[in-house]
């Protein structure tokens, strides 16, 4: 009577993917286990291997129920929420830019409108207001004092004076001689040039009082060559109304009309700090337009920052020089002027996007294929919709049967999973495709397990499935590891 019966159930068969063992090469000699005390351990050994296995077994279904579909939906969301890489994209868009600057103001000496402090007065993207000036009147040509900021311009006597000697950072051409200084008890070496040099009659003037209502006008146009798509950002009324309304983020979004303390006060600057010293203003215009949507809903969106670096002793502020020509009594005379000023700096940019066919395929392939979902979508479609999907189905999967669970059958299960057990002599029931088997009964052991091993199967009914208990001999051939002991 066999200790242990197993039979293959008549219900549906369970089909597992092919995980075969090689065999092993080493011949091992056949060791009967002797006492009932290394049964035991063997024994919980086993099921400890087995616990582990199945608990692993059932993480890995879990992980592979709910792993694949949480990676595709941040995928996703990711792909086609946040980078819109269902869509085709243009970068840098072709953009025009014209400005207008009205308003008036004065210094300690005179009134100065649009002509005079806006520089150049073409109305570009990048242009420049006036807010402090230092001017050196009637100058003419003739010969003066040096300036003391030009290294090696002190003198005591004429022999300090080189003549001829042009310094490249001075004011003229060296005559030999060393005059007094325009004021103090200093000395320099004379110069032939536009007399008298900046920094001996130069005067300051401010024109930031009223500067700060001063009004830009951006009138900006950008067009998208790869979508033919064109917009400024005026809107299109008849009604006259840029002459009476100025820019709003809410209310007028299309009416490109700033206040220069409002730009000043948005790049985060003082105005009267950065009017007498100068400085670099960024307008930054930017279109982000999808245009899957209307067009109403590509706007532009403003902002505003200082370029130049303001720490940065040396390279901070903004200033130029440039004159005014003038003839007195026949005799060629100028003004020199050093501005100090705002420079506006407008900067349009942007990216449009609209869908495509071809970034949707390309970029939703790369998706599915980073997170796994490649090799199953290829496994579906040659199981479902290929002719010849039995014959992938044989080369993919076996038909195992599902063993009666019974007290003391998990060893030779185990065994049979580690592809330890004998082979089967004859297949379990028979396919009706006749290309797939299922397994026999699970083989009888070669000797009786210990009582504290296996309890006593109960009597069912039907026919006997062990086959006669094969010899000593016989065993250790068809079973090198002795496993079918246990």
């Amino acid at each position: 009577m066999c200790p242990i019966k197993q039979a293959c159930p008549t219900g549906p068969t369970v089909r597992t993917e092919q995980l075969r063992s090689a065999p092993s090469t080493q011949q091992h000699s056949s060791q009967r286990v002797g006492t009932a005390q290394v049964s035991r351990l063997i024994d919980i050994g086993l099921f400890a291997a087995s616990a582990i296995t199945n608990n692993a077994v059932n993480i890995y279904v879990q992980v592979s129920m709910w792993t694949p579909s949480t990676r595709l939906c941040r995928a996703r969301r990711y792909v086609f929420i946040v980078q819109k890489s269902y869509q085709d994209s243009e970068t840098g868009p072709e953009s025009s830019v014209i400005t207008k600057v009205k308003g008036i103001t004065y210094s300690e000496r005179k009134v100065w409108d649009v002509e005079e402090y806006v520089k150049p007065p073409e109305g570009g993207s990048v242009f420049s207001i006036i807010t402090r000036i230092e001017v050196t009147p009637a100058q003419t040509l003739g010969t003066c004092p040096e300036s003391v900021r030009v290294s090696n311009a002190s003198c005591d006597t004429d022999d300090d004076c080189v003549a001829g000697h042009l310094d490249m950072l001075g004011n003229g051409l060296r005559t030999g001689r060393c005059v007094p200084y325009y004021r103090g008890s200093a000395k320099t070496c004379e110069v032939s040039g536009w007399c008298p040099v900046e920094d001996g009659a130069s005067v300051s003037q401010f024109l930031g009082k009223m500067a700060p209502n001063f009004t830009i006008l951006i009138k900006n146009s950008i067009h998208y060559p790869k979508f033919q798509f064109s917009k400024g950002n005026i809107e299109h009324r008849q009604d006259g109304y840029l002459k009476r309304c100025t820019f709003d983020e809410v209310s007028n979004l299309y009416c490109p009309i700033f206040k220069l303390g409002f730009i000043v006060e948005r790049a985060g600057e003082n105005f009267t700090e950065l009017a007498h010293t100068g400085g670099v203003i960024g307008v930054i215009i930017n279109w982000d337009c999808d245009l899957d949507l209307s067009a109403s809903k590509c706007n532009p969106k403003y902002s505003f920052r200082r370029l130049d670096p303001k720490h940065i002793p040396a390279s901070s502020g903004y200033n130029f020089r440039f004159a005014k020509y003038y003839k007195v009594n026949g005799s060629a005379t100028r003004t020199l002027i050093k501005a100090y000023g705002i420079r506006i700096d407008v900067i349009v940019h942007g990216q449009a996007g609209k869908f495509s066919l071809i970034p949707t395929i390309i970029n939703l392939a790369t998706a599915l294929t980073s997170i796994g979902v490649g090799s199953f979508l290829c496994d579906w479609i040659l199981l479902t919709f290929m002719n010849k999907n039995k014959v992938y189905s044989h080369k993919k999967f076996d038909k195992v049967c599902t063993p009666r669970r019974s007290s003391g059958g998990w060893p030779v299960t185990l065994a049979l999973v580690l592809g330890q057990a004998p082979p089967p002599p004859h297949p379990c029931s028979a396919d009706p495709g006749g290309s797939l088997a299922i397994p026999p009964p699970w083989p009888c052991p070669t000797s009786a397990p210990s009582e504290q091993m296996v309890d006593a199967p109960q009597q069912t009914e039907g026919p006997e499935l062990c086959a006669p208990e094969p010899s000593q001999q016989d065993s250790a051939l068809t079973d090198p590891r002795g496993l079918a002991q246990l």
